[in-house]
């Protein structure tokens, strides 16, 4: 796709949102500095995106949003549109026909001749934080947190102890965010979305712990991991590994998906308090009969539960929105308290796994999930606050829609500074 197009013949950026409980499109301004997005026109639809033998279809995504984005288009009366960002969950490891067809489809749409295709990590971070460095949580039917590392920032510990990088060197973190503005990003340095460590000459070392990431990939220089010990609600401890790296680049835990992680998304709250829910209707131990009702109240009988639930296409986006009544249920329901600690715990655990340790760093939560409110919000907190001690923990300035926006406006003016990486933001 040819690079060439003016930023001064931008009025507009187009910004698409696909996510586990819906798709977006937004229109807005193009001529803030700094890459900015103001005042955008919005679309939305309930329907996720279909998944097929090359994973997101394509088709059938653009056949909802162009004409979704071309009026938008008409009412903002964009003259030219300068860049559009397609940010969806699952881009890395079912976006392979997204990346094939988008391009030329969005381009003999609209003349646009910028696209960024990000995973819906790296809106939700944009959305956040902007281009700022920083740490972002994104929960909403799944979860993944996402770091990036920017160059020149002094890590918390000082010397070669800190956590992303060398002396002289640290890191931003977050769960979909982004670098800021004066921060100059280094080259991106990973081609698999962060899972694993790997070096070009020297040494490799493995995951201490399996279900969270701690290792990464490096163009030089080893990786290594430390163990330090924690202290954690309740007076437990946990030995947790401390990784070393050169500054640049992502790094990401979990967004694995329903059935391999998204540990303490919506649709994991919401399994849990079904489970809790069957275990009440069976008479077996750990059953909620709060939840029971809840079940009952929303889905009908309990032994029908699972002839309407798996049929479904959308079955995470239908056990998220059980995620609500395990909230409305916590505060009278030792279980439903229990499920959403357990919650906390996992969303700190993947906080700390791409939190870097400086003095400025931030963990910014986004998503819907968060708007659960106190039942959620509590334990998060207490468990950020034991695994990442002196770090703010603040509410995102936008959200993923937003993010795509914020990308689509940066990339319109030669201003986007997020680390380029195959599988995570790629620009055409």
């Amino acid at each position: 796709m040819d690079d060439t197009v003016s930023a001064d013949a931008a009025t507009h950026v187009l910004g698409i949102d696909s996510g586990g409980s819906g798709v977006r499109v937004g229109v807005a301004p193009a001529d803030i500095p700094g890459g900015s997005a103001a005042k955008p026109l919005t679309w939305s639809s309930a329907t996720p995106a279909g998944v097929g033998d090359r994973g997101i279809d394509a088709a059938a995504l653009l056949a909802r949003v162009l004409p979704a984005a071309r009026e938008l288009l008409r009412q903002a009366g964009a003259r030219r549109l300068g860049a559009v960002c397609v940010g969806a969950a699952g881009m890395a490891t079912l976006g392979d026909d997204l990346r094939a067809r988008l391009p030329d489809a969005l381009a003999d749409a609209f003349g646009v001749r910028r696209l960024a295709l990000a995973a819906d990590a790296v809106t939700a971070y944009a959305g956040a934080l902007g281009q700022r460095p920083g740490a972002v949580v994104a929960a909403g039917t799944g979860l993944i947190a996402l770091g990036a590392v920017p160059e020149d920032r002094t890590a918390r510990r000082g010397g070669t102890d800190g956590a992303y990088g060398t002396e002289g060197a640290g890191a931003g973190a977050g769960v979909a965010a982004g670098g800021g503005a004066g921060i100059g990003w280094a080259a991106d340095r990973t081609t698999d979305g962060l899972t694993a460590a790997r070096t070009t000459g020297g040494q490799t070392t493995g995951d201490r712990t399996p279900d969270r990431l701690t290792t990464d990939r490096t163009t030089g220089g080893r990786t290594t991991d430390r163990p330090t010990t924690d202290r954690l609600p309740g007076g437990r401890t946990t030995d947790r590994p401390t990784t070393d790296r050169l500054p640049g680049g992502w790094r990401r835990a979990d967004g694995w998906g329903h059935l391999l992680g998204d540990c303490g998304g919506g649709a994991w709250i919401g399994r849990a308090g079904l489970e809790a829910a069957m275990r009440a209707h069976d008479g077996r131990g750990g059953g909620s009969k709060p939840l029971l009702a809840r079940l009952e109240a929303v889905f009908g009988p309990a032994a029908e539960l699972p002839g309407k639930l798996y049929p479904r296409p959308d079955r995470p986006a239908v056990l998220a929105s059980f995620a609500p009544e395990v909230g409305r249920c916590a505060a009278e329901d030792p279980v439903a308290e229990g499920i959403l600690r357990d919650a906390a715990r996992h969303i700190a655990e993947a906080a700390e796994a791409v939190c870097p340790r400086l003095e400025s760093s931030v963990v910014a939560l986004t998503g819907g999930l968060f708007r659960m409110g106190a039942p959620l919000l509590t334990p998060v907190r207490e468990e950020l606050a034991a695994r990442l001690p002196g770090t703010r923990v603040t509410e995102a300035a936008g959200d993923p829609l937003d993010g795509a926006l914020c990308v689509a406006a940066a990339l319109a003016t030669d201003e986007l500074r997020l680390p380029r990486d195959p599988g995570l933001l790629t620009v055409v």
